[in-house]
């Protein structure tokens, strides 16, 4: 690029941010001319928000928050509260600045012990908090306030048991591999087996792909992965949001095709909306012909929109050998949520205590972890508390970090703990429970003097689902597993006051160990491949297949966790009345409005957010704080300098300041990745924070080029 074609760049960079400009402005004047008509709507007597949120584009928690005399009387009715013991009022943290006083929740609690040294019982084994991306999947909206065990008799028998004929048991059949084929949907590469083909696509739509591929192959695919050229974008400039667009795409008609309906055990049917990794579900209207058209994005958490169709096939097959050194009947299925869990199937135990399976827990349960565990951190801390100008910035991110908390897991049937329970303990008892599998209903209070990071998650309402308190003298009541309280009690800084109300306690198990230890090896081995190989295409391939490693058990922990259910349905405009009242509208056209609406809990043989739970929070502690056996030193945000920390995201810490923490390639270990020498402006948003990511791991990779 020359000089002049540089200043024409950015002359046409200030027309499109004047266009922007103007565009957010008339947006801005449409929200509050459509505010403001539901305000005036609102006052018709008869008005109700499940019949204006369709005409608005809205959900009905955003048609009561601009109305709220439209919210439902359940809602605007307060529970009784009980009798409170104390009436000290205290602050609570709602950002950089303490809110304003209100009453605590004092309900009677039990006092945590300083936890000073671990049980005698557990000190052979690896500490709870020593070794992750949504993860990383995004965390749902809460309330500021979380559910709790109910008193009396539906909060005993009824909750602490396990759900009656449901368990995970050791399937009696060998799964079946689907002919696959590989897309570059840009360029029309098409790789199926040792061959190389050609498509003319012209517009890439799902029913030109499918009818291509059935003619190309006429032996018949089952799936069909996009490498590159992400066919679902191609109209995203004509829809407000990327997953309007997907939808779209997904939705199109497709001459001699349908919409999957399931069959056999593969009870999957119909399309998954996803604004990057979509799943496209079709079945042929002539016979039984089933396809799935998918994104390999979903296997690897790095860019391979430019690799060979090729390379991403030999990455696959290699995953596939190296997964059968463990399981000799290994298929690699659809999604690596799909292959890690139907692994883990093989690996429960044909003997001993659950050589019947793993039951599962009962509804109520696991209604209460979904709505009280969280996942990986996520958390951007910006000015005053860090400078307005860093003197850098460093990441450094954990090496497949979930694979370091699969060593111990949550097993038998669950027990409730209360605070008079608790209290009852010896501090060797106490010890030992917070030392264990448990999931502790607490009251927290950061201490006087504490100038760090916050320690343990907090609800917080809106889009934010957790935030991390850290003034002085705030308290809060809040769900955390063992790992977090353990670190808030024994932090090298200052403990933390903790109090328990209540918990769920079981016994320790390793339900996850054998499946973990075998992809820890193939991780291993393929990384190992991806270094030393001497084809730099099969450098390529070892290094995708070991990220799909990482994908397997990061996403079949994930799958563990069963979310509600997500029905997503469509209404024509002219009916839009019977759009569900408990659905939320995603989108909207001339026609057509789509809108989707939980359903609850499937009776999944397979469901144990237990363990989901216990990995979580053992990777948000070991984010704040973990020891390095071999090196005999502890690594983790608090143990950098107090307004060093920049961000967390999920298994990376992003600081000021380098750290000489040792790295042995081995889970859990903190890796180098990425550094920008100051002054740097410090990140206000997500999108700035992963700029300048970008921008330190390039200056990294340079660096060591040309060292």
């Amino acid at each position: 690029m020359d000089a002049k074609t540089y200043n024409a760049a950015l002359s046409e960079l200030r027309t499109l941010r004047d266009e922007i400009k103007r565009a957010k402005a008339a947006l801005a004047k449409l929200e509050a001319e459509r505010d403001k008509h539901i305000t005036a709507v609102a006052a018709y007597a008869k008005a109700k928000a499940e019949r204006i949120g369709p005409a608005a584009g809205l959900s009905l928690a955003e048609v009561v928050a601009i109305a709220p005399t439209l919210a439902p009387e359940s809602l605007t009715t307060s529970p009784k509260q009980p009798e409170p013991a104390t009436t000290t009022p205290h602050t609570s943290d709602t950002g950089p600045a303490p809110a304003a006083p209100e009453p605590a929740d004092e309900t009677p609690g039990a006092p945590a012990p300083a936890m000073t040294s671990r049980p005698q019982q557990a000190a052979a084994a690896p500490t709870p908090h020593e070794p992750a991306t949504p993860a990383a999947l995004p965390l749902p909206t809460r309330a500021s306030v979380l559910p709790s065990v109910p008193e009396g008799p539906q909060g005993g028998d009824t909750w602490f048991t396990h759900t009656a004929n449901l368990a995970s048991t050791r399937p009696n059949f060998t799964q079946q591999a689907r002919s696959t084929v590989f897309l570059d949907a840009a360029s029309g590469t098409l790789v199926y087996r040792d061959r190389t083909l050609r498509l003319e696509l012209t517009t890439a739509s799902a029913g030109e792909i499918l009818t291509a591929v059935s003619h190309t192959i006429p032996e018949g695919v089952e799936r069909i992965y996009i490498t590159a050229g992400d066919p679902w974008h191609r109209q995203a400039d004509h829809y407000p949001y990327l997953k309007d667009a997907v939808a779209a795409w997904l939705n199109a008609p497709t001459p001699g095709w349908r919409t999957d309906t399931g069959r056999g055990r593969d009870r999957l049917a119909g399309h998954f909306v996803h604004p990057r990794n979509p799943v496209g579900r079709y079945q042929h209207e002539g016979g039984e012909h089933h396809v799935e058209i998918r994104s390999v994005g979903e296997w690897f958490d790095v860019d391979v929109d430019g690799a060979d169709p090729t390379v991403v096939r030999d990455a696959f097959v290699l995953l596939w050998k190296t997964l059968r050194s463990h399981w000799p009947d290994a298929v690699i299925m659809g999604s690596p949520s799909q292959t890690g869990r139907d692994l883990w199937t093989r690996t429960i135990p044909t003997r001993g205590q659950f050589a019947d399976g793993y039951p599962v827990l009962s509804e109520e349960l696991r209604g209460l972890l979904h709505a009280t565990a969280g996942q990986g951190r996520t958390e951007l801390l910006t000015p005053p508390d860090v400078p307005d100008q860093l003197p850098g910035l460093f990441e450094y991110d954990r090496t497949f970090a979930y694979a370091k908390h699969t060593w111990k897991s949550a097993v038998g049937t669950p027990r409730r703990i209360t605070a008079a329970t608790f209290a009852s303990w010896s501090e060797k008892e106490q010890t030992k429970a917070l030392f264990g599998c448990g999931h502790w209903h607490v009251r927290v209070t950061v201490p006087s003097g504490w100038n760090h990071v916050g320690i343990l998650p907090a609800p917080a309402p809106g889009d934010r689902a957790w935030h991390y308190p850290k003034t002085p003298g705030t308290t809060f009541t809040t769900w955390a597993g063992g790992p977090e309280i353990y670190t808030a009690l024994t932090n090298r800084l200052t403990p933390w006051k903790i109090e328990i109300l209540d918990g769920i306690l079981w016994d320790d198990g390793k339900p996850l160990d054998d499946w973990s230890k075998k992809l820890k090896d193939c991780w291993a081995r393929l990384t190992a491949q991806a270094t030393i190989h001497g084809h730099e295409s099969q450098r390529t391939a070892a290094h995708l297949a070991s990220r799909a490693v990482r994908a397997i058990l990061l996403y079949g922990i994930g799958s563990f966790a069963q979310r509600p259910r997500i029905v997503t349905g469509t209404t024509p405009r002219t009916l839009e009345r019977d759009v569900p009242a408990d659905a939320e509208i995603i989108g909207f056209d001339d026609q057509t409005i789509t809108w989707q609406r939980p359903t609850g809990f499937a009776r999944d043989p397979h469901a144990h957010p237990e363990w989901a739970a216990g990995i979580w929070s053992a990777a948000r502690a070991a984010l704040l704080s973990q020891r390095m056996r071999e090196d005999d030193t502890y690594v983790g945000a608090l143990h950098t300098p107090p307004g060093t920390v920049i961000a967390f995201r999920t298994d990376a810490l992003y600081l000021t300041t380098p750290q000489n923490w040792p790295y042995h390639g081995q889970p859990g270990d903190y890796l180098h990745k990425g550094h920008l020498t100051g002054p740097i402006p410090a990140p206000t948003t997500e999108e700035d924070l992963l700029a300048l990511r970008d921008a330190g791991r390039t200056a990294l990779a340079q660096t060591s080029s040309e060292a």
